[in-house]
């Protein structure tokens, strides 16, 4: 699945259109390193998101095409 749309059925960011924004603006990182919205996720990866000055880490440990809103949050582990 690409980037900006797993960051959307995720529910991390609340639009495709502005996860594709951040991904184009350098606000998205995976595995350390800079990733264009058409990245393809895997479980395992680790994807840095830049809200302003505070930064949020998950790890993703699964992907899914369609999961309800109560389900998004078991698409990913926040890591401190």
């Amino acid at each position: 699945m690409r980037l900006d749309k797993y960051l959307k059925v995720s529910r991390l960011i609340k639009r495709r259109t502005v996860a594709n924004e951040a991904c184009d603006s350098d606000r998205v990182t995976v595995n350390g390193r800079t990733a264009k919205a058409s990245y393809t996720v895997k479980p395992g990866d680790v994807i840095a998101l830049k809200f302003g000055n505070s930064e949020l880490k998950i790890e993703v440990l699964s992907v899914a095409e369609h999961v309800s809103k109560a389900d998004a949050s078991a698409l990913y582990r926040e890591i401190i």
